[in-house]
């Protein structure tokens, strides 16, 4: 098979987005030095995982219930979606001419039609009929771009069978998907996939009913910042109690938007291009000056791993080719692919910053997935806009606040601090409560010097897709920051305050969010017999932040502000007082003083670790002292 490009960028002129699109930049016929360089590490990334995919592949044709699949480091079971590899792989055997890579193309095929193949032409998550098959399209997407990219690399009988499955895979999107069928980012997908389909295997119904799908998903951007919404359980288009819609940031940029991007510039639909291009920078707001995505409050945030989002596939297709609308999209595809390579050892990706000091495994998933976007943007490479990272992220030079009105969420910025605060009641599912931060709960705290210092977890950790996450590895230790008391052993906190309230206000130098929350349990019951009303200020200047908790009524149980400070383990934690504690870090001394004795939550060494965002952390507490104090005071300093 010829290799051609699909994708097609020209520069747009004006708001208006002048199209039609005649080159992936054809402006652009040599790639700047910066550019280079980011090619350079996409490169050796991909080679790096590649390499790291067939270290752990099984080779036992003895065996076919495991020949050819990938093992998971972490997980006790084989993940189905590991076919997806034969897209990064078939890149790699095109590129290098090793065959090494065309073999492990071949076994982990052969593993999914042996253990994940449907007669309907669906795969499965996990090698049982009777598991989930929506992940069908990502397999035909891999596959369908292996094909048409790196098909020739192939002998002809293999490529001839694969080309037959990948048309039984798209039959059963077909007659399958619909626009609210399931959670946004199915059909999102499937707007891609289905047209990529069609042109790879001459389908006109496949490009028809796609077109049908992308018209359908322009109703699914929020009416104020056009953020995607629709992660939740049916109606994708249910409201929440402050008429908020179920939206998660991981998913959003490392799969649908992907999807919708390549859709709209390969067929130059201009409406929908204006759509995602608000879309983008509304949701790059929430990258964190390293590169990270803030998904504290995303209400799939289960799968939130600081660089994005478990299962997903990675940010770099929509925002890379998108770069020429504006420079920062570009920094973001080099910043959060920095990122993800500092977060890979042994050729695999770990599921966030603190897993590699803790020791704990990684899982194969976000390998594979990851993989594919970094070939997606290579294949494109020669009609990319210029992608660097010489343009400020929008986090990078913020000043003041921000608020979500879409989201009920606060962003804070001064000075060196950057700050995320949530109200956000928009949940995942109608019945089980998988608590994201909200309650006017601090989500991230980051500081430029000395990186990120508080970022949310779930309330209590818990495997909502039991196949697509890994198993907490010690006790569960919430990481969001909250009030809490213990009223007959049962945990009441504002996190699962939802109808909260925040308010902000900006003037001194001072940035103030003020947030009004009541203590509830798991159930939504307000404690009883105690304290249950609080105000939590947080005041940010240039040089500090305060966190000041107050209440007006008596409080008769124990109850503590619980501030869990990121610090992996090999950072020195210094005692300079009941009320002071300091941590060493290498680009700054972080000093926490309070009002009252500063105390940690018993933990099993000197760290607690958490799947959500995968970061160690010291859960510092302070007590009310109810005789003398209705109120506590806590400050966080850089020097």
């Amino acid at each position: 098979m010829k290799r051609r490009n699909f994708i097609r960028l020209s520069s747009f002129t004006g708001i208006g987005l002048s199209l039609p699109m005649s080159g992936i930049l054809n402006a652009c016929t040599s790639q700047p030095e910066h550019t280079s360089e980011f090619k350079n590490l996409i490169t050796a990334l991909l080679k790096d995982w590649s390499d790291g995919m067939l270290k752990v592949q099984i080779n036992d044709p003895s065996n076919l219930q495991l020949h050819g699949a990938l093992a998971c480091p972490s997980c006790t079971h084989i993940h189905g979606r590991c076919m997806d590899a034969v897209y990064p792989f078939l890149y790699m055997a095109d590129t290098t001419g090793d065959s090494k890579y065309i073999d492990g193309a071949k076994r982990v095929m052969t593993w999914a039609e042996n253990n994940v193949s449907q007669e309907n032409g669906a795969w499965t998550v996990i090698s049982n009929p009777k598991s989930w098959k929506g992940i069908t399209v990502f397999g035909a997407i891999a596959l369908a771009e292996a094909l048409h990219y790196h098909g020739h690399v192939l002998d002809e009988a293999t490529r001839k069978e694969w080309t037959v499955r990948l048309e039984k895979a798209g039959q059963y999107i077909y007659d399958t998907f619909t626009i609210d069928f399931t959670n946004i980012n199915y059909p999102g997908t499937a707007v891609y996939g289905l047209n990529l389909m069609g042109d790879v295997l001459n389908r006109g119904d496949f490009k028809a009913r796609s077109k049908t799908l992308a018209t359908q998903i322009k109703s699914y951007f929020t009416a104020n910042e056009g953020l995607l919404f629709g992660e939740c359980k049916k109606p994708s288009s249910r409201l929440s109690e402050k008429g908020l819609y179920g939206i998660d940031l991981g998913y959003n940029v490392e799969e649908t938007l992907n999807s919708l991007v390549t859709y709209a510039l390969k067929e130059k639909d201009d409406e929908l291009l204006q759509i995602l291009t608000k879309s983008l920078n509304s949701h790059l707001e929430f990258m964190l000056p390293d590169g990270a995505w803030d998904n504290s409050w995303g209400n799939r945030m289960y799968k939130w791993s600081y660089w994005g989002s478990r299962t997903c596939d990675g940010s770099q297709p929509a925002f890379g080719m998108m770069a020429h609308i504006n420079p920062a999209f570009g920094t973001a595809v080099v910043k959060n692919t920095e990122l993800l390579q500092r977060c890979t050892a042994d050729g695999l990706i770990h599921g966030g910053p603190g897993f590699i000091e803790a020791g704990i495994p990684p899982c194969v998933h976000h390998t594979f997935t990851h993989a594919k976007p970094l070939a997606a943007l290579l294949d494109h490479w020669d009609h990319l806009p210029e992608i660097n990272s010489n343009t400020s992220l929008p986090r990078a030079s913020a000043d003041g606040v921000k608020h979500f009105k879409d989201l009920d969420v606060f962003l804070f910025a001064r000075g060196d601090w950057r700050g995320t605060v949530s109200a956000y009641d928009a949940e995942y599912h109608y019945k089980y409560d998988y608590r994201q931060a909200s309650g006017g709960a601090l989500g991230v705290l980051y500081h430029n010097k000395v990186g990120l210092l508080c970022a949310a977890s779930m309330a209590e950790y818990a495997l909502v897709e039991k196949n697509n996450q890994q198993v907490q590895p010690n006790k569960d230790i919430c990481l969001t920051p909250r009030v809490e008391v213990f009223k007959d052993e049962i945990w009441h906190t504002n996190l699962y305050d939802l109808p909260a309230t925040v308010s902000s206000d900006d003037k001194n130098g001072i940035i103030e969010l003020l947030a009004k929350v009541k203590l509830k349990n798991l159930n939504r019951e307000e404690v009883t017999e105690t304290a249950s009303a609080f105000d939590i200020s947080y005041k940010t200047s240039k040089d500090k932040i305060e966190i000041r908790v107050s209440t007006e009524q008596d409080i008769k149980e124990h109850t503590a502000f619980v501030l869990p400070i990121v610090s992996p383990n090999t950072e020195v934690v210094t005692k300079v007082s009941d009320t002071e504690m300091t941590i060493q870090k290498p680009n700054g001394l972080v000093s926490v003083k309070a009002n009252l004795p500063l105390k940690i939550k018993e933990i099993e060494g000197n760290r607690t670790f958490n799947m959500v965002p995968g970061v160690e952390a010291i859960p510092i507490e302070v007590f009310f002292d109810s005789d003398k104090n209705q109120h506590l005071e806590i400050s966080i300093s850089v020097s």
